[in-house]
């Protein structure tokens, strides 16, 4: 399958999905709710929609749903209702299915499970939501609440999710329910089991550990079906640091190495028990970096972790490949080796970038500031503004960069564009001064 984009990187008038073809959609798509539920068969657990066996080939965000379908996906993630409406509308228009966040409140922003009053007003609240969205033909699974267990104390939390989940059930008997762990252990299973009976199925979010995530299931105690509610890159949390705290970001060909490994190993392999996934993020967000989690850079343009998707869906890579980075070098060092350069210094920037269709390509840089505005959790972070006046482009992947005269914490982005809406990305953190 091509990926259809003219050379301006906008959707050729061939477009993946026309305007008639989604028409017929809306047309055949029924005006009430699809029966959804897991059954348990004699080989494990199966997830059916309208009576028919459905695996979940997933991705996390509502941006481009319909790339999501013409690369051979068939679900995308919220975790929220903010933007259900529009989500809901665009997966039916799509032929897709949505797995719906329902946003509940986090201890480590301050809600407090042992006060009644407000778990009550949470609950209705939530009410409200699965009472406004329920019959939409589009939604697949109600998942309360993301990473509750993260940095948290207090277990009532899974007895208000019980509450919710018996709550759902009463409301919406045509779709499964689960809650979304970081990570998963023995001990959240146990309280999961003795707290939450109403769940119908697990979903966990894991990213280096995506490869050993079937036996960290079993291991966990888990029996019963789950969903990977989120896979993809190694972590920030997860991979090597300077000394300075910076984080060493995978480079975009290193990180479709890791989506196909990782994936082919665990989730196609756990079929008793594993209904599914949501790869991250299927769309763009400034999390420690703009490029860390995103498969779209800013622009919408696809980095090769694309191309993976579309083989791991459908088994056929796209027509036209994304660019393949093999080498970024600042001062001829690799980002593991603490580059630290001299205030005012000029030095050699070079990337081995090839085409795979030998699309001429076109290189642009960008300096930042290193992130002071952490969060966890994937709460929102702001993006650093650029420096200006820096760098120096020379030959096809060569940059002579001019390090600030500012002491500090820096990093030096490359993207390397073919034309067709693909890009190779990397970063390099460094350290101006001693």
């Amino acid at each position: 399958m091509n990926k259809l984009f003219n050379l301006t990187g906008v959707l050729a008038p061939v477009a993946i999905l026309s305007a008639a073809f989604a028409q017929q959609l809306i047309q055949k798509a029924p005006a009430g709710p699809i029966k959804v539920e897991v059954r348990h068969t004699a080989s494990g657990y199966q997830l059916l929609r309208a009576g028919q066996p459905y695996f979940v080939k997933g991705a996390g965000g509502g941006q481009y749903p319909e790339r999501v379908a013409a690369y051979g996906g068939n679900s995308v993630r919220t975790w929220d209702t903010r933007d259900a409406d529009r989500v809901l509308k665009e997966a039916n228009a799509n032929g897709l299915t949505v797995m719906l966040g329902l946003d509940v409140a986090r201890e480590r922003h301050g809600f407090d499970y042992n006060n009644p009053e407000t778990v009550a007003k949470q609950l209705e609240a939530m009410r409200a939501e699965v009472l406004k969205f329920k019959d939409n033909p589009a939604l697949l699974v109600w998942a309360i609440g993301n990473e509750l267990n993260l940095s948290y104390t207090n277990p009532q939390v899974w007895n208000a999710v019980n509450d919710m989940a018996r709550m759902i059930h009463a409301t919406d008997p045509n779709h499964p329910v689960t809650t979304v762990l970081a990570g998963v252990n023995a001990k959240e299973v146990a309280l999961l089991k003795a707290r939450c009976p109403d769940l119908d199925l697990l979903a966990v979010n894991t990213y280096a550990g995506l490869t050993t995530i079937p036996q960290e299931v079993r291991e966990s105690g888990w029996t019963g079906p789950y969903l990977v509610g989120e896979w993809g890159p190694t972590g920030h949390w997860e991979c090597p640091q300077t000394p300075w705290k910076a984080s060493i970001e995978e480079t975009s060909s290193q990180k479709a190495d890791v989506y196909r490994a990782r994936y082919e190993a665990s989730v196609p392999k756990d079929a008793a028990h594993c209904l599914g996934s949501y790869v991250f993020l299927w769309g763009q967000k400034q999390e420690r970096t703009p490029t860390w989690y995103g498969l779209f850079t800013e622009d919408g343009q696809e980095s090769e972790v694309l191309d993976v998707m579309q083989y791991l869906w459908t088994g056929k890579w796209p027509g036209n490949r994304a660019p393949h980075l093999s080498a970024f070098l600042l001062d001829g060092k690799q980002p593991t080796d603490n580059i630290r350069l001299q205030p005012g210094s000029a030095y050699p920037v070079l990337a081995r970038v090839a085409d795979p269709d030998r699309d001429p390509l076109t290189y642009r840089w960008e300096l930042l500031p290193e992130t002071t505005d952490l969060s966890v959790g994937g709460d929102r972070e702001s993006r650093p503004q650029p420096i200006a006046g820096q760098l120096t482009a020379g030959a096809a992947g060569a940059a002579t960069l001019k390090a600030p005269t500012k002491p500090g914490a820096y990093r030096l982005f490359l993207y390397a564009s073919d034309g067709h809406n693909n890009v190779a990305t990397a970063n390099t953190p460094f350290y101006v001064g001693e």
